[in-house]
């Protein structure tokens, strides 16, 4: 098998102790080059990767028809040709479920940095602009009696809105690719078309998977809905959002500010538009990043190609 990356030791000890694999790896915390991606995959019979891994024909022809298993260290899996991949019958794993809790955690974590302009804030206590107590000075918006709008209804979804109903928010709106009343029950949670939920949310987090349907959904026309003093964050995929649009939105104070944890390109370069906001809180793609769920993903992602080599049923299949 070939791993395309330096991975949790825990996961790789699983495919080391696994009689009969023999383990191939690209050992190193970038990104396995192509040509090396290329050259690692030829005759092999199975391939765990990652989500920044391009998985398309080119990959497949290179590894040959031996593949017969792969395996992705991921919820997403927008980076494999999966037509091609079902063309050719290889079984597909992922890793959904265990990066939930960690993904709403850090989901949550950038709405209040958002909202309550926290880099902004330490950035005044380091630069000396920290001078007195002032009643106007670095105040945001919370959470309290507000109006949340959730983007895709799904595991990372709902459990977005279990942490925020605490807070004392008094309504949750979604919408979904259909009705989903059994898990919106729990919050009470709307289901109404996407310009409603612009128009109506004190706050808007996008945890939708990312499809030709969702792909630019967040433009011109839905920041334009948006209230001035709303909060939009971003943990899904980054090409759900034009990101030229959030800028002119954000620059010119047509929505409050903004939390990402992902863009179009990753990583985003230095000199991106939206890193010269003050109002934009950009993190570089880390809502799984906790020991505990990425050493967790690394071992269902090892035991996903183990099962698939063996043609067990995977703990996690993707069914194409």
């Amino acid at each position: 098998v070939f791993v395309t990356r330096r991975i949790p030791a825990e996961g790789l000890r699983v495919l080391s102790q696994a009689g009969g694999c023999r383990v191939q790896q690209w050992d190193s915390e970038e990104p396995v080059p192509r040509a090396e991606l290329l050259a690692g995959v030829a005759g092999k019979r199975g391939l765990l990767c990652l989500l920044s891994d391009r998985i398309d024909r080119e990959v497949l022809e290179a590894a040959g028809p031996g593949l017969k298993v792969i395996s992705t260290m991921s919820v997403g899996f927008d980076h494999l040709a999966l037509e091609e991949i079902k063309k050719r019958g290889i079984r597909v794993g992922y890793t959904p479920d265990v990066l939930t809790d960690a993904t709403a955690e850090l989901s949550v974590a950038l709405l209040l940095a958002a909202c309550r302009r926290l880099p902004e804030a330490v950035e005044q206590v380091k630069s000396g602009g920290w001078t007195t107590w002032k009643p106007l000075w670095m105040c945001g918006y919370g959470l309290s009696d507000s109006t949340v709008g959730i983007i895709g209804l799904g595991r990372i979804g709902q459990a977005v809105a279990r942490r925020l109903k605490p807070f004392g928010v008094k309504k949750f709106l979604y919408t979904s690719s259909r009705p989903k009343p059994a898990c919106a029950a729990e919050f009470e949670a709307e289901f109404v078309p996407l310009t409603r939920l612009a128009e109506e949310s004190d706050f808007i987090v996008v945890t939708c998977a990312l499809t030709p349907a969702t792909q630019g959904m967040c433009n011109k026309d839905f920041f334009s809905r948006m209230k001035k003093t709303s909060v939009f964050v971003n943990t899904s995929r980054g090409t759900v959002v034009n990101q030229e649009d959030l800028y002119d939105a954000l620059a010119h104070g047509q929505i409050a500010a903004a939390g990402l944890d992902v863009t179009t390109p990753e990583p985003l370069p230095t000199d991106h538009p939206l890193l010269s906001l003050k109002n934009c809180v950009i993190l570089p793609h880390v809502g799984s990043a906790t020991y505990a769920t990425r050493s967790t993903m690394a071992v269902l992602a090892a035991n996903n190609l183990l099962a698939g080599l063996r043609g067990e049923p995977m703990p996690h299949e993707l069914l194409l």
